[in-house]
């Protein structure tokens, strides 16, 4: 990507191709190293954590008297559940940096007034992919309440561990992500390639995405974790379309207002050769 060095001889901030797979390489190499890091803190606190994973079966035999219970099926099945919960957790504590890896590589070429803006894009991704997760904790004792209680009376629960912690990282991970887009989507408007009439245009189409998103993406057959994931979504979209109707106008003035000067530049010239 461009560097800030050499906006004063590449102004558009344009590179060629081998830049940018170069670039890239870097990038991910960067974020790669980061979540190493944080898998290999998450591998320290994997048990607390499993813990309070496991916290929702246990309220349904303490607090509901039924019989439910998580059951390791493999001999490996111990070994490959610390591995997927240390990764998981590496992602979330390395957010900040892959996060801001991302941001960098999307958008290369913004002047110096752009760039001070965009720093805030990880002020702001940060905290809501984080508040994605913490929101799929929630959802997730309500969840899980719902589901098990499809089970007829006088049968047991005898739940895989790894198929009740995939579920659990699926609905945390896809509320993070959610959070994630509208962020996504003010940057795409910052760098000139989607404006916010545009996507207010298309707000019945972007209300049955979201939708069909949190159908997809809620990994129970539940409405409620649906219900927790669409609501937020539509209030961030519809802010992001705000922010992007702002962030149009801002444009739209400094383009008239570098008209204006172009203008008033070539009307001196003119005056001068005309003297």
């Amino acid at each position: 990507m461009a560097r800030t060095r050499g906006r004063k001889a590449n102004p558009e901030g344009r590179m060629a191709l081998k830049e940018h797979l170069r670039e890239a390489r870097i990038r991910l190499v960067k974020s790669s190293v980061a979540v190493v890091a944080g898998t290999v803190v998450g591998f320290f606190i994997y048990n607390p954590v499993l813990e309070a994973l496991a916290a929702p079966i246990q309220e349904l035999n303490e607090r509901e008297g039924r019989s439910a219970a998580l059951n390791f099926d493999a001999v490996a099945s111990p070994f490959d559940l610390l591995i997927q919960v240390s990764v998981f957790l590496g992602l979330i504590i390395s957010s900040p940096v892959w996060l801001y890896q991302l941001w960098a590589f999307i958008t290369p070429g913004l002047h110096a007034k752009e760039r001070r803006i965009s720093l805030s894009f990880i002020a702001v991704a940060v905290p809501l992919f984080l508040a994605g997760i913490y929101l799929a904790w929630l959802v997730l004792p309500n969840a899980v309440r719902v589901l098990t209680d499809f089970t007829p009376g006088g049968f047991t629960n005898i739940i895989t561990v790894s198929v009740f912690i995939t579920f659990i990282l699926r609905l945390m991970l896809a509320f993070g992500i959610a959070f994630l887009l509208p962020v996504v989507l003010f940057g795409l408007n910052l760098v000139g390639l989607i404006s916010g009439r545009q996507i207010l245009k298309a707000w019945r189409i972007t209300v049955f995405l979201v939708c069909l998103f949190a159908a997809m993406a809620a990994p129970g057959a539940d409405a409620v974790s649906m219900f927790y994931l669409a609501v937020p979504m539509l209030v961030l979209f519809f802010a992001a379309i705000g922010l992007c109707l702002l962030n149009d106008k801002r444009r739209a003035r400094r383009n008239a207002a570098r008209e204006a000067e172009l203008d008033a530049t070539a009307d001196s010239a003119s005056t001068i050769e005309g003297l």
